[in-house]
């Protein structure tokens, strides 16, 4: 009995010197490998260190053996997402945003189960967001604006219930507006400006209450404003301007004082600007002022 309590009593010593020496499994490593290799690692701004302990690496977090954060802003990533990314199941924080990053979504970053924090915007990402976002079930934000996205919004965002923003403006996104948004009954921002989104505007986004910044500027919406908009007391940013609808009965009976911004093709309703700062990934204009900053 000596001898089996000194080895448990040295498995655990071992196990914390590897956790404090910030190691992590040999497959969570490859996967960090796979994106150094895929993405040009050597030509980042700040690159890694292969054979230093993973926890130094620029924008690893390690916590208890496992990588729970990536964070590689404007950090000059080019090339593709590897297929091993899937393997990094304890990630709660993704955010490659502001790089070059080509190529489509792999098809196992659904695995990322426990995914809070999903930001890939201000990329060169093409293709079709795969139905199985609706795996991240403990996601909070959801931002891919400013990519080549085409195909649908998957109904599947309406497991989110956790969702706070979903930035998907200014890509090639089709379609109609899922009834199914109206189920993010925490959702704060919703941003959708500049697609190819058709339809009307689903009634059910009523049923968002929390929301306070609505932006479907730029896409072939039609129809009437749905009357169920009186319900969003907490809206401060509407735009909706450089659409197809036929009616805006809906927004007169709103009360317009509760508008920081308001911008609709209604010229009846004075657009409304008030002198406040606004994050830029959430503005309707964010790509124009990018492009012409890089110019």
């Amino acid at each position: 009995m000596i001898r089996i309590a000194i080895f448990f009593c040295c498995l655990v010593f071992s196990a914390s010197i590897s956790f404090a020496s910030g190691q992590v499994s040999p497959k969570e490593k490859s996967a960090l490998v796979d994106l150094y290799n895929n993405t040009n690692g050597a030509e980042w701004n700040t690159s890694w260190d292969l054979n230093a302990p993973v926890d130094t690496w620029k924008g690893i977090e390690v916590k208890d053996g496992h990588v729970v954060g990536i964070t590689l802003f404007m950090n000059n990533l080019s090339g593709t997402l590897p297929e091993s990314i899937g393997d990094l199941k304890h990630i709660t924080q993704l955010n490659l945003a502001f790089n070059q990053i080509t190529g489509v979504l792999p098809k196992d970053i659904v695995k990322l189960e426990k995914l809070k924090v999903f930001r890939l915007e201000m990329n060169r990402i093409k293709g079709a967001i795969p139905s199985g976002v609706g795996n991240f079930k403990e996601l909070e934000v959801f931002s891919m604006f400013n990519n080549f996205l085409s195909g649908p919004i998957p109904e599947t965002f309406g497991k989110l219930k956790n969702l706070k923003e979903l930035n998907l403006s200014s890509n090639n996104i089709k379609g109609v507006i899922p009834k199914s948004i109206g189920k993010l009954s925490n959702l704060e921002a919703l941003g959708l400006f500049e697609n190819r989104l058709e339809g009307q505007i689903p009634a059910e986004i009523g049923n968002l209450v929390e929301l306070k910044e609505l932006v479907l500027s730029n896409n072939q919406l039609g129809g009437e404003i749905p009357k169920e908009f009186g319900q969003l007391a907490s809206l401060e940013v509407l735009q909706l301007q450089n659409n197809q609808f036929n009616s805006f009965n809906a927004l007169h009976n709103m009360d317009t004082k509760q508008f920081l911004v308001l911008d609709t093709d209604d010229k009846s309703l004075n657009p409304r600007f008030k002198d406040i700062q606004f994050e830029r990934t959430r503005m309707a204009d964010t790509k124009f002022e990018d492009e012409e900053e890089n110019e």
